[in-house]
């Protein structure tokens, strides 16, 4: 049986959507990048099965969490690295060796590999490029008799064998795919990053700064997606902010609440604030009855997303503490009300500095406005030269999880200038 896609809603005509989709595109893996990334790692397949150690010993390759699932962004406290995390899945015949012997073992396959570094981690090793992409890649043991492809991935400090050394159970296919059921693509999303990724993509070829690919793979499908990649920008640049030691609340945690607060048609405001309210609701039950979060992937019970954050009650009320704060913020950015200066300050303290400099330089370019990110020009009466907004959104009848104040156009979108 065939179904037809949802439509869904493009997120740059709504004002505040507007901002937040040019943010999302900003921190988003490029087209040309997710192509260097598939090539990498079927290259890195390539070069582990020829290696004495593992010839003939890898049953499956496949990426997991963001890479999995299109979610992928530049990673905390830079603008340019990205994390590309590989499922190794390997034969039988290595389970004596042990999860310490089988990380050292793959360390070794790979130490001559032509990267800049190759790092042993406690449940991974990196493969770190020279242009800053990084590949992750967990050894694994499939479950037999389970669905899909349940296993289980190492888990070792070293330097030597320890008592705490384990197998730790995962189904990241398993969730990738129940994830994807829940976020189906939607049509006008879809289109609407194609035209941005192709107009980007002229503009970067037509000023001869580097090699462009004639095809590359496009990636971005929902607005539930676009969502989960705004907060765990959000998430990044609040760790940096901070100065927080310790664990962040994980991607593939953030994914999960992504998924379930997926809803066709919303726009990209209401995606965002749906996501949080979710999120927050969770470990407002949890900490009211003295719990840390519990949360295993909805493919396999064995696999507990929080089985390393929240450490604490305290840390998971830090966390929702943030989401409020996101959730008032996005607010303010919807409210007629907000001054339009200080909405390229409001949208930096979520975002980080140089990603909303850029998108705000981007925008002005491509409108032709004076804006230049945090050099802004202002009016004599001081309203923000930015640029105008072709249409509005219809509004969408859906149910929602929260009721978030209805989107309005604002003077940050260019009110005529008097």
């Amino acid at each position: 049986m065939n179904f037809m896609k949802p439509s869904g809603v493009n997120p740059f005509l709504d004002p505040t959507d507007r901002y937040l989709a040019e943010i999302a595109f900003t921190v988003q893996l490029p087209p040309s990048l997710h192509a260097k990334a598939d090539s990498r790692y079927a290259a890195t397949r390539r070069h582990l099965e020829i290696s004495t150690i593992f010839a003939d010993g890898i049953e499956h390759f496949y990426p997991q969490g963001s890479m999995a699932i299109d979610a992928t962004i530049s990673t905390r406290g830079t603008d340019d690295e990205y994390d590309i995390d590989i499922i190794a899945q390997l034969s039988g015949r290595y389970r004596h060796l042990g999860p310490l012997g089988i990380l050292k073992a793959l360390e070794a396959a790979l130490e001559d590999y032509p990267v800049q570094e190759v790092i042993r981690q406690t449940r991974c090793v990196t493969l770190v490029y020279g242009d800053r992409m990084h590949l992750d890649i967990s050894p694994a043991f499939r479950d037999t008799g389970t669905p899909e492809r349940c296993s289980h991935i190492m888990h070792a400090k070293g330097p030597n064998r320890s008592n705490e050394d384990h197998e730790v159970p995962t189904n990241a296919y398993g969730f990738a795919e129940w994830y994807k059921v829940r976020t189906p693509v939607e049509l006008a999303v879809q289109e609407a990053f194609r035209r941005k990724w192709e107009d980007h993509l002229r503009i970067r070829a037509d000023a001869d700064v580097d090699d462009v690919p004639d095809q590359t793979p496009f990636v971005v499908k929902n607005m539930a997606t676009l969502a989960l990649q705004l907060l765990k920008r959000f998430r990044n640049i609040r760790q940096d902010q901070t100065g927080r030691k310790g664990r962040m609340a994980p991607s593939v945690l953030l994914a999960y609440y992504a998924a379930r607060s997926a809803m066709p048609g919303q726009t990209l405001t209401d995606a965002l604030l749906n996501l949080c309210a979710l999120i927050i609701r969770d470990i407002e039950t949890a900490s009211m009855l003295g719990r840390k979060l519990y949360v295993c992937n909805p493919t396999y019970a064995d696999d507990v997303f929080t089985d390393r954050w929240p450490e604490s009650v305290a840390q998971q009320n830090e966390f929702a503490s943030d989401l409020r704060m996101l959730v008032e913020a996005i607010k303010t950015l919807r409210s007629e009300r907000t001054d339009p200066v200080e909405i390229p300050g409001i949208l930096k303290r979520l975002f980080g500095d140089y990603v909303v400099t850029d998108s705000i330089r981007r925008m002005a370019k491509a409108t032709g406005s004076s804006i230049q990110g945090a050099t802004q020009s202002y009016t004599k009466k001081g309203g923000l030269l930015v640029p105008a907004v072709v249409a509005s959104t219809p509004a969408v009848a859906s149910s929602k999880i929260i009721s978030p104040v209805s989107a309005t156009r604002h003077g940050f979108y260019g009110d005529p200038v008097k």
